[in-house]
């Protein structure tokens, strides 16, 4: 578990496709020093594990899944990517619940600058923004952001000066593509109400009384 709070941008030594997936290398410089084999970090927003830790260089491997449902494939040497360790047990959780489990891929489609912030649109799937609620929470390369505007198949973020130094935010392009995971909130009611939809009747009042609703 994760909290989308980035701490670090970690440079990527290598992919290295084989079958079944893949091995990625980055560097971490000196960021970290006591990373342990075994532990989950997000890397742009996907749950990777520790395989190997060589100096400032640490390996995972990917799987042949991840490699079709987020960017990571896509990643290239000397490129920048987004890192953060998992959420520690009564640590302060600065953005929301962040699994590390992306939905899929978005695609940036604007950016509008002004003096103070930066509006960023996002084209995905409409079954994406189905479970999206304006004001809500969304994880956008593993960066907790807040939507603004939602329409179907597209939403918005205002990006801070801070989000855009700090993250890879800062240096994307018009159709670069992004790994999106829906709050996990939004899928459990989507899911819900999708079950009680098929139940003979539909929803009724006492359904939503008995789910906590009303």
């Amino acid at each position: 578990m994760f909290t989308g709070i980035i701490e670090h941008l970690a440079t990527v030594k290598k992919l290295s496709l084989k079958a079944g997936g893949a091995e990625l290398f980055l560097d971490f410089l000196d960021f970290y020093k006591d990373l342990k084999l075994g532990e989950s970090i997000a890397i742009n927003g996907v749950c990777l594990t520790v395989k190997e830790v060589t100096g400032n260089v640490v390996s995972f491997d990917v799987s042949s899944e991840t490699l079709s449902k987020t960017t990571l494939g896509k990643l290239r040497n000397a490129g920048k990517v987004n890192i953060e360790r998992a959420l520690r047990v009564g640590e302060r959780l600065g953005g929301h619940f962040v699994t590390g489990h992306v939905d899929g891929v978005g695609t940036i489609k604007e950016k509008k600058q002004s003096a103070d912030q930066c509006t960023m649109s996002f084209s995905v799937e409409s079954i994406f923004t189905d479970m999206m609620i304006e004001k809500g929470s969304v994880a956008i390369d593993g960066i907790s952001l807040t939507i603004v505007n939602l329409v179907d198949g597209a939403f918005s973020v205002a990006l801070i000066p801070y989000t855009l130094t700090s993250t890879t935010l800062g240096f994307k392009k018009l159709g670069d593509r992004v790994n999106i995971e829906i709050d996990m909130m939004g899928k459990w009611i989507k899911k819900l109400l999708a079950h009680m939809q098929g139940e003979k009747g539909g929803i009724t009042q006492e359904q939503l009384m008995k789910q906590g609703f009303l």
